[in-house]
C-alpha cells in the first residue's frame, strides 16, 4: 500500500485537485517527505546508484513541494523536512543498517510507483500526475522482458569480491558512467537505462545462480559487461539457450567469438589472439628475441588456455618447425605463482620475455618473485589484467618493479586528449567524482555507448530479435576511437585494434609502437 499511496499523494499535490485545501496539501507532503526522503538519501549514500535516477525523484518532489506552499516560509519547512529524512536515509546506509541492494530495490520501487496512475484503494480514483504522464513515452504494445515505457534493464555478473574484484567494479563504473550521461540527456526514446549487478566471484560454480538470478528474478532484457573467460563457458551457453542478448564482454577468449558468430552474442573488443599476435611480433620483430626466449604466464582455465593459444599460434606462424612454448601455470583467484617460478628456473633456454595471461594481483606477485632472479626479464599483459590495478600493485613494491611492464589494450590510452577520451573522462568526473580514469572503466564506457547506439538506431519498438538485426546491420561506427566499429551477420566483434602500452617509473602507462 506504501507505493500506491505515494503515487495518489504525489498526483493529488499535482494535479490541484479542489478536494484537498492549502493546509491538508502541506500534510500530505510532510507525509510523503517522511516516505520519500529515506529512499533517496540511501540511494545518494551508494555511489553505484546513478545519480540521475535520484535526481528525476527530487526534481518531482520539488514541483510537490512548489504546489503544496502557500508562502516562501511553508516552502522553506518542507524543503527542511525533506532533508531530514533524506539525512536519515543515509545515516541508516552509512550506520549499517542497510545496504547498497536494499536501497536500489526501495528506489525501483519508489520509481515504478511514480510510473503512471496510482491509488492507494480500489474504490478511491486514480490521479495522474501531469508531470509524470508527459515524461513517459507512449505505450509500446506486447511486453518484452526488461522493457516498461520508462525504462530499460540490463545485467552484469562478474566479480564485485574476490582477489579479481576490481575488475568488475571498473566494468560496472564503466557502464554506469555512459547510462547516466544518456539517462541525463532523457534516456533512449524517453526510457531510462539501468545496470543490475550480480556477484560471481570470478568462479564459473557461481555464474550458474547469477544467471539465473539475473534473468528470472531481475528480469533484465539482456546481459553487458560479463566478466571473465570460465565464467563466460557458463554464461554464454544460459543465454543462448534463452534467446537473450549477450553484449560486449570483458573477455578476449574465443568461448565468445565462434564462426560463425552465435547470433545473440556481441563483442566490442579484440581478442586474446588478436593482443598475444601483437605482441608475440613486438617481441620478435623490434625487441629482437627469439621465439625459444619467450615463456607464457597463464591463468588454468579457460582464460589462460584462451591467451596460451593465442601466443602457440603466432609462433607457429613465426617458426613453423619449432613453435613449442613454455607455459607457467597457476590457479585462478590465487597468488601462489611458485611452482610457475620453479619451472622458469628449471628451464635449461634462457628466457627473455613473459607473456602473462593473467590478472593483476598473480601478475603482480609474479613479477615481484622473477624481477631479481633473472633480471631484465620482459612482462607483457594482455588488457583483461585490469591496467590500473596492475600498476598500483607494482608501485607499492617499488617504481623499479612497475618500469617497463607492458600491457596490451583493445582502448586507446586514457591519458589521450582525443574527444571521445575526453568526453569519458567529462562524464566520469560528473557521475562519479574521485573515480580515477581507468582501461577498463573505459573500456566498460565505450561498450556501453556502442549498446546505446544500437538502441537509439532500433527505435521504440524494441525486443531482441529486431535488436539483432540493428546491430547485424551497424557498419563503420565513428566513435572516436581512431579505428571503425562494425558488425555483420558474419561479424559480431566490432574491434580488431590493438593499443601498446608500458608503465614508466612513476607508474603511468605510455604509449608504445608495438610494430
Amino acid at each position: 500500500m506504501t507505493s500506491r499511496w505515494i503515487a495518489f499523494a504525489f498526483g493529488v499535490v499535482l494535479a490541484g485537485s479542489a478536494s484537498a485545501a492549502p493546509g491538508d496539501k502541506v500534510d500530505v507532503v510532510r507525509e510523503l517527505a517522511g516516505r520519500v526522503g529515506p529512499v533517496v538519501g540511501a540511494a545518494l549514500a551508494c555511489p553505484d546508484i546513478a545519480r540521475p535516477r535520484i535526481r528525476a525523484i527530487v526534481n518531482k518532489f520539488a514541483s510537490v513541494i512548489r504546489e503544496a506552499s502557500a508562502n516562501e516560509t511553508e516552502r522553506t519547512d518542507l524543503t527542511q523536512q525533506l532533508d531530514r529524512t533524506v539525512a536519515d536515509g543515509r545515516n541508516a546506509v552509512t550506520a549499517g543498517q542497510m545496504d547498497c541492494g536494499s536501497a536500489d530495490r526501495r528506489l525501483a520501487d519508489l520509481e515504478r510507483s511514480l510510473g503512471g496512475p496510482a491509488s492507494p484503494a480500489a474504490n478511491a480514483p486514480a490521479v495522474p500526475s501531469p508531470s509524470i504522464a508527459a515524461a513517459a513515452p507512449a505505450a509500446t504494445g506486447s511486453p518484452v522482458r526488461g522493457v516498461t515505457d520508462r525504462e530499460i534493464k540490463f545485467g552484469i555478473s562478474a566479480p564485485f569480491s574476490g582477489p579479481a574484484k576490481e575488475l568488475g567494479r571498473q566494468m560496472k563504473l564503466g557502464i554506469d558512467t555512459a547510462f547516466s550521461r544518456v539517462n541525463d540527456a532523457g534516456g533512449v526514446d524517453g526510457r531510462m537505462l539501468r545496470l543490475v549487478a550480480a556477484d560471481d566471484g570470478y568462479e564459473p560454480t557461481r555464474t550458474a545462480e547469477t544467471m539465473k538470478q539475473l534473468y528470472e528474478k531481475e528480469q533484465v532484457f539482456g546481459i553487458i559487461g560479463n566478466v571473465g573467460t570460465p565464467t563466460a563457458a557458463v554464461a554464454v551457453p544460459y543465454a543462448l539457450e534463452r534467446k537473450l542478448l549477450f553484449f560486449g564482454a570483458f573477455s578476449g577468449s574465443n568461448v565468445l567469438r565462434r564462426d560463425p558468430p552465435d547470433r545473440y552474442v556481441f563483442n566490442y573488443r579484440a581478442s586474446y589472439a588478436e593482443e598475444t599476435d601483437a605482441v608475440v611480433h613486438y617481441l620478435v620483430k623490434v625487441r629482437r628475441l627469439q621465439p625459444r626466449q619467450i615463456a607464457v604466464f597463464a591463468q588454468q582455465d579457460a582464460y589462460g588456455d584462451s591467451g596460451f593459444a593465442g601466443v602457440a599460434k603466432a609462433m607457429r606462424a613465426l617458426n613453423p618447425r619449432d613453435s613449442t612454448v613454455l607455459r607457467l601455470n597457476y590457479k585462478r583467484n590465487t597468488v601462489d605463482v611458485d611452482d610457475a617460478i620453479n619451472q622458469l628456473k628449471a628451464q635449461k633456454t634462457p628466457i627473455k620475455a613473459v607473456v602473462m595471461v593473467a590478472t593483476y594481483r598473480a601478475a603482480a606477485k609474479f613479477i615481484e618473485k622473477t624481477h631479481s632472479l633473472i633480471p631484465g626479464l620482459i612482462y607483457t599483459n594482455v588488457s583483461f589484467v585490469g591496467s590500473t590495478a596492475l600498476a598500483d600493485e607494482l608501485m607499492l613494491l617499488g617504481s623499479r618493479y612497475a618500469n617497463g611492464v607492458i600491457v596490451t589494450q583493445v582502448v586507446p590510452a586514457v591519458s589521450g586528449y582525443s574527444s571521445s577520451i575526453l568526453e569519458y573522462k567529462t562524464a566520469l568526473a560528473k557521475y562519479f567524482p574521485g573515480e580515477a580514469p581507468d582501461y577498463v572503466s573505459l573500456e566498460g564506457y565505450i561498450a556501453a555507448n556502442l549498446l546505446v547506439e544500437a538502441l537509439k538506431r532500433n527505435g521504440p519498438q524494441l525486443d531482441t530479435e529486431k535488436l539483432v538485426n540493428t546491430l547485424e546491420s551497424m557498419t563503420n561506427v565513428d566513435m572516436g576511437l581512431g579505428t571503425p566499429l562494425s558488425f555483420g551477420r558474419s561479424e559480431h566483434q566490432a574491434s580488431h585494434k590493438v593499443w601498446g602500452t608500458a608503465l614508466d617509473e612513476t607508474g603511468k602507462y605510455q604509449a608504445i609502437e608495438l610494430e
